[in-house]
Formats: structure tokens, sequence, C-alpha cells
């Protein structure tokens, strides 16, 4: 009967009730019974989630800096390590220097900085990349002659910032430069299996920039005075035009992106390069201190209240929710529950509804995919007010006893309440009035008050406005002098009219190439992805962390096994974050700077490859084991080196990586707490920091995309996105669950009431923890098939848009029909005209053809004008 009514669609539940009912023979007989079925079936569902620890995490802009750096190599390159301190030696020996940093001064440390650059601009490849690898050590700390952890990052910062001063991260731009120009006629554009022998000098060059960029990133109270001022002139700089062609780093970056996906340098390390670019546009944009600081002086410049609730703050101190319990779950609890004896519970009486209204727990009903929907008395008993969780401060109900958010209301909602009023008890309308209540009951001008008094203005509102006046008055309205912030100057990287000079050049601009860089990102996104197969035709992300030998012993297989696996995670996590940051600094400057990057991303498929991206055990995903603590930098080079047996790799892969075990056993994330508000680590358990942090950004992603979008919320209904993002929920960490639950209040009106009514835990979940539009119809809809919305034209009037704005901010061509007219005859006459070669050699036929064998009237000058 279970498998039957399984197949035909009717939930559990729904059929247990029936099958309760008839059994009875008479409804009402039945409801006792039935009431006692739920009653059990919640008392095992509470105490099953209450079972299912919270998630410890912490989200912020990344991860510390020791676990970046070890994320930066794979356990592949291992031995390469060794070669960096050959290197170092070999050239010491011929500087005639001895080879020990620490007994050196800091003059002769600058001194054998600069011999070192000179080196790289050798002419012997060989000899060049020798100076390279001897830099790399350098950078790395001189772990030779250091005995812990922290001295070898005590002494990775101290030389990072002697590097920076002697001016090394030029001369590596240029060795850069150089190895990307060499690609053109590269033999391993040729070769069948690339291997990562292939990108050496690559990795070399790359490993000092990111060293470089990853530690001067993060400021540290160790700083002196002159560090902290070359810190942050360093990260200013990075988002200027550098070099001798005035390139954005970061184009830089995205171009060999984009290389690399159109098959025309396999070879390049993509790990290292998404690493460095997403570390470079952190640095050079800002993080989520930065960006909430720029938000408010926007909107501070544009007259609008600063912004007092942050997301992620405000997510922070919220509690996690149980998640909802599957059909599986109720078939095994329900069988469960016949093997043990029924016993009757007292009822728990509930003084008010304000006791647990900011507790509320997804476990409060019976079940989430299937409730019953006959229409009947409720179970008498109470939901119990949920226990908070060990070592979490309680919040206290006399201070805070509502909602986490503030609710919100725009403008266009009060105008569409009061044009649907005036039309209910008036009869008509008066258009653009937002102040006469005249005719209308007291009710609704006690609305209207409260609607105006939570009233929020965006800057993409403002934005907009600016464009539309600018649209229709270019005369009156012309464009302000555009502030060139960092994320205004990656954007516009270079004018359309200067991209046709360039381009033969093989420099990347961002607003040209900005579709394809789109494209190239989510396909290593795609062929990253744990739910992908692999296949023949797609791109190889495999070719910086494969051997140049296959593994021949069953220790060299797991060990392989697990980097190719951890290698993934860390390409899914630069990605998601490279993503959100671009996303988020360009709606910050201009949304129509947003919406272009968003469109193109929409288009490219991105929706439907992250709701793939989850369709999968999300819950082992975030839990996965795919690190080796022993081989991790530095500790792979400090000290004796490890012995690695089948049993030591099942042993040390027992510790969570990705972020919660750093090398050398200094554990603990950024933070260092559970991430929902919590001061102790009791009831959690760990995770995989990378693979978190990759999910919550990939939400936030798909939040961006299809917040206000019609057409695109309508995408996640019809790729069936609900039974997905439900299963997400799984994960008790109250932020990711956040933008889970805002996820599916977008397309709960279009998902149908008997979506609604199953689903109630998921509701209530929904109000506890999305903030509230007072209008917002979300929970019932008003029968949303009866209001069609034109999709394609909305995006195509959203495309027309983001092109009208393109074309007029960056584009110096001028409309012929608004180009002002020149009738000086002196201006004219000396306007310089460029001539070719070839007129200047045969000007003299030009002159005999066009001047002199023309007859010419020239009285028709004279001529009045008929």
């Amino acid at each position: 009967m279970y498998s039957y009514a399984w197949e035909r669609g009717v939930s559990a539940a729904s059929w247990l009730s029936i099958n309760t009912m008839e059994n009875n023979g008479d409804g009402k007989r039945g409801l006792p019974k039935l009431r006692e079925i739920f009653t059990r079936q919640r008392q095992d569902s509470d105490s099953s989630m209450a079972d299912c620890p919270d998630i410890e995490f912490n989200y912020d802009d990344a991860d510390s800096p020791e676990n970046e750096i070890a994320e930066f190599y794979s356990y592949t390159e291992g031995p390469e390590f060794q070669l960096n301190l050959k290197a170092w030696e070999e050239v010491c020996g011929e500087l005639g220097v001895v080879p020990l940093w620490q007994s050196a001064s800091d003059t002769s440390h600058r001194t054998l900085i600069i011999r070192l650059a000179d080196h790289l601009e050798l002419c012997n490849r060989s000899q060049r990349m020798r100076a390279a690898r001897a830099i790399l050590y350098i950078a790395q700390g001189c772990w030779g002659e250091v005995q812990s952890d922290r001295e070898q990052v005590m002494w990775a910062r101290r030389n990072v910032f002697l590097l920076v001063q002697c001016g090394v991260w030029s001369s590596f731009l240029q060795l850069l430069h150089l190895e990307i120009e060499n690609t053109g006629g590269n033999e391993n554009q040729r070769k069948i299996a690339i291997s990562i022998a292939d990108s050496a000098d690559l990795r070399v060059i790359l490993s000092v920039l990111y060293t470089i960029v990853e530690t001067l990133r993060v400021p540290s109270d160790d700083d002196t005075e002159a560090q902290t001022q070359t810190r942050l002139y360093f990260c200013d700089e990075l988002g200027q035009p550098q070099g001798e062609d005035g390139e954005l780093v970061a184009m830089t970056l995205l171009g060999m992106v984009t290389r690399f996906c159109n098959s025309s340098a396999p070879h390049f390390p993509i790990r290292k390069v998404l690493l460095l670019l997403w570390k470079v546009l952190l640095s050079s944009l800002g993080g989520m201190q930065q960006l909430s600081v720029m938000k408010n002086a926007y909107r501070e410049k544009y007259g609008l209240q600063p912004c007092e609730e942050d997301t992620l703050s405000v997510a922070r101190t919220m509690r996690a929710s149980s998640p909802p319990a599957s059909a599986a779950d109720l078939i095994e609890q329900q069988n469960n529950q016949k093997r043990r004896p029924f016993r009757r519970q007292g009822l728990m009486k509930q003084s008010s509804l304000d006791d647990s209204v900011g507790e509320l727990d997804l476990t409060a009903a019976a079940d989430d995919d299937e409730q019953p929907t006959n229409d009947m008395d409720e179970p008498p008993d109470l939901p119990r007010p949920p226990s908070p969780r060990p070592g979490t401060p309680v919040p206290n109900n006399t201070t805070n006893k509502g909602l986490p958010w503030t609710p919100k209301v725009r403008q266009k909602d009060i105008d569409s309440f009061l044009d649907s009023t005036r039309v209910k008890f008036v009869g008509f309308q008066l258009q653009g009035d937002r102040t006469s209540l005249a005719g209308l009951p007291l009710p609704i001008h006690e609305g209207v008050k409260v609607l105006s008094k939570h009233v929020y203005v965006s800057l993409s509102e403002i934005q907009i406005r600016q464009e539309e006046e600018m649209t229709r008055n270019p005369l009156s309205h012309p464009e302000t002098d555009i502030p060139q912030t960092p994320a205004e100057i990656l954007y516009q990287a270079s004018t359309v009219e200067s991209v046709e000079v360039v381009s033969n050049q093989n420099n990347w601009a961002m607003l040209p190439t900005l579709p394809q860089c789109m494209i190239a990102l989510l396909k290593i996104l795609l062929a990253a992805a744990p739910t992908s197969k692999a296949k023949t035709d797609s791109i190889n992300i495999m070719a910086d962390v494969l051997p140049e030998n296959m593994p021949t012993t069953v220790v060299q297989s797991m060990k392989l096994g697990v980097d190719i696996n951890r290698h993934k995670e860390v390409l899914v996590k630069a990605v998601s974050a490279t993503l959100l940051l671009l996303l988020k600094h360009f709606r910050i400057n201009h949304i129509y700077q947003f919406e272009f990057m968003s469109q193109h991303l929409v288009f490219a498929n991105c929706i439907p490859l992250i709701l793939k991206f989850f369709n999968q055990n999300i819950m082992a995903y975030v839990q996965s084991k795919n690190t080796i603590p022993l081989l991790d930098f530095p500790a792979c080079v400090i000290g004796d080196p490890p012995e690695m047996t089948a049993e030591a790799l099942e042993d040390n892969s027992g510790n969570l990586g990705g972020g919660n075990t750093s090398p050398g056993g200094s554990g603990g994330s950024p933070s260092g707490g559970c991430g929902e508000g919590g001061n102790s680590n009791q009831g959690c358990v760990s995770c995989c920091w990378r693979n978190m942090y990759s999910c919550t950004n990939l939400l936030r992603i798909l939040n961006k995309l299809c917040k206000w979008k019609h057409s695109r919320i309508m995408m996640l209904v019809v790729f069936k996105s609900a039974p997905i993002l439900k299963r997400t929920l799984k994960v008790k960490h109250a932020m990711m669950q956040l933008y889970v639950l805002k996820l599916l209040k977008m397309q709960t009106k279009y998902l149908g009431r008997q979506w609604r009514k199953t689903n109630m835990k998921t509701m209530s979940a929904i109000y506890q923890k999305v903030r509230h539009r007072l209008n917002d119809d979300w929970a019932y809809g008003n029968d949303p098939d009866a209001r069609p919305w034109d999709f394609q034209a909305e995006e195509c009037a959203l495309r027309a848009c983001v092109d009208r704005f393109n074309s007029r901010r960056y584009n110096s061509t001028i409309d012929p029909d608004f180009e002002p007219l020149d009738n000086c005859v002196t201006s004219v006459l000396g306007r310089p005209v460029e001539l070719t070669e070839e007129f200047k050699k045969h000007y003299e036929v030009w002159l005999q053809q066009e001047v002199f064998s023309a007859a010419i009237d020239w009285d028709q000058l004279l001529a009045p004008n008929i």
C-alpha cells in the first residue's frame, strides 16, 4: 500500500489519514485515532531532529591566510618545494652569499633581493626561472630555517613586505605577461595529455604573486606604520592599470581564464589563476566591511538614510531551524512507533504568542512534504517552545520579542495600494497623488501611515530614475562626472572605441569581453561540480593537478584521489566568490552594470547550473574530508617528511578540511564560532569551510539573479527547484537557511495551494526568518495564473535599458543627428586630415582627374537659391 500510494503521488501522511478513517468507517470516529498518530509523529520527529547538531561555520570574506595559502598548492606539487630550496642555495652560491636568511641583516636582505630581481631579466630561461624560484622560497618564509608554523608565517609576512618595497611585484607581472605572450607558439597546445609539468614556470610566477596579494590583503596587529602604508598603497594600486600596456591585473587574469576555456592555452594552471583573480578583486574592490561602508556612502550622496541593518550581521544572530522531515523519514518513524508503547503526554500551556515568536522551529508541524490535506480540527496539543542550544545565549524576551528584520515597503507598492482603494471607495483614481485621502475610511488612513513609515528607497531606484531623466532629456540632463572607483575602472577597462585598436594586441577589456568571461567561469563551475560527469569534449580542469606519471601504488592513488576532489572544491570556491564579489560591487556602483553582468549569467544558464550543483547530498558535501593536513603547506616542509601510508591517509583525512584544520594543527575558522551567534562550540559539528562558503555564495548569487525578476523566478519553478532547495535546509546553519528560504519565498505563489498546504513548516520558517514586505501577497498569490507575465518582453526591456546605458556612457561615437555642425570656414579648412601613403604617392593623378579635368561652374555659388 505504501508503494502504491507513493506511485500515485499520494503523500504518506495523507494516505495514512485516509486509511485510518476508512478503517474506522466514519470520519468523526477516526479523528481521535488520527490525532494520536499525528501527535506521536510529531514527538518522534522532534526527538530525531533534536539530535541533528548545528554546523560550525562562520561566514567571512575568506578563510584564514594560512589556510588560503595551503589550498593554493596541490598535493601533487609537494616535491617542487625542495626545488625552490635548491634554487635558493644555487643562486646564493653563485653570488657568494651564505644561504642563511635569518642571520643576515635587513640591508643584506634588500641587496640580495635586488640582485635576484636583476636575474629575472636574463635572456636565459633556466637562469631566469631559477631566480624566480629563489624569490618564491623567500616569499614562503625561508621554511628551511624555521622550526614551527608560526615562525614561518612571521618570516613570510616580513619577507613579502621587503619584496614589494624592492619592486619584485612589477617584475613578476612582466614575467607573467611574457609567459602569456609565449603561449602562442607553445607545444602544449598540441599535446594530448597535459600534466602539471607543462605549467611549472607559470605556477612559480603565480605563486609569488598570490603569496604577495594574500599576505598584504589582511592587516596584522604587528605591522608597523610603514608596513601599513605599504599595504594600503599596494591594495589601491591593484585597482589601477599597471605595466607598460596600462592593463588591470584582473583583466590579465580574466583573459587567461577565457583562453583556457576556449582551448587556446589548456596548460594554464587554472586553479592558481582563479584564486589569484579572486584575491586581486577582493583586495582592490573590498570585502564585506568595505561594501557596507560604500553602500552607506552612496546612499548619503543621493540623500537617502543609511542602511542600519546588515544581512550578514543579522543572520549571524539567528538560530538554525531543524530541517523538515522527508517522506522516507515519516515511513521509518511510522514503523518505529509501532514497536514502542504509546505514552500520553500532558499538554504544555503557552502563556502568550510572543514567548516563541522569535524562536519558532521548523518542527512545529507534523510534516513538511507530506502533511494531510483533509479539513479537520487541529490536534489539541500545542507545540512546545524549543529549548536553546547549549552554549548559545538566549535572547532576552523583554528586549527582542519580534522579528529580526524591519519590514520594508516600496513607494510603488503604496501607489498601487492607493489606486486600488480609491477605485473601491471613491470610484476614480488620482494619478501621481500620494497625499489626498479624502473619502477613504479611517483604517485606510492608518494603513497608509504604517506603509509610509516603512518606505525604503534603494540605490537602484534612484539610479534608474536618473537614467530615465537622461534618456528623456539628453541636453538638459547631461552625464555628470563619473567617479573613477575601482569597480568603475574594472567595468569600463577601455572604451568601445579603443577596443578595436587594442584587440589585436591581446588586450582584454571588461566591457566587450564580459559575456565570454562569464561563460568561461560557468564552464569551470560546471566541470568542477560534484554532480557533473566526465565528458570527452569538456575542458580539462585537472591540468595543474595530474602528475606526469600516473600513481603505481595504493597510497599514491589515494593521495591523488583526495587531491582531485580537493582541487574541484577549491575551483568552486574561487569561481563562486569571484562572481558574488563582482555582482555586489557592480550593484552598488550602478544598477545597470549589475544587470548587464547578471543578464549574461542568466543567458549562460547560471540558474540551472546552480540548481544542478545543489541537486546532491549537500550535508555530505559540506562535511567532506578531502584534505590531508600533513601534506598541507607548510606542514609538509617543516621538520621530517611525514611517512604516508594508507592508514595514515585515512586517519589524517578524518579532520574536516578546507579551513577547520589549519596546517600544524591550529584549527578553527576565521572567527572560531558556530556562526549562529553562539559563544561556544558545544552541540556543533565541524564542516569543510570552503564547501560551506561555496554553497552560501552560490545561494547568494541565485538570490541576486532572481530578486524582483518574475521571468527568472519562473525559471526556478520550471526547473523544479523547490524540492532541491528544501533538501538544502537539512544543513543546520542559519545564514545558509536564510538564503534558501528567500528563494522559496520568491516562488511560493507560483507553486500552488496544495504545495503551501503540505509545506506549512517551511512557510512558518519563511515568516520567522525572511524580511516582510507589508503588502506582499507571497503566501497566497491571488491566483497568479490570472495575471500572465510577458517574460520575454521583461528581459528585452531590461536589455534595451542596459544597452542604452552602455552606449551612452562608454561609447564615444555620437549620434549624427545630435552632432553639432561646424560652419566656420577656418576651422573646417584647418581640420587635420590623415592622408594615406597611396594618396601621397599618386596625388598628382588625383589633382588632374578631380580638379583640373573637372568642369566647375563657379557662378552657381553666387546664384540665389530657388
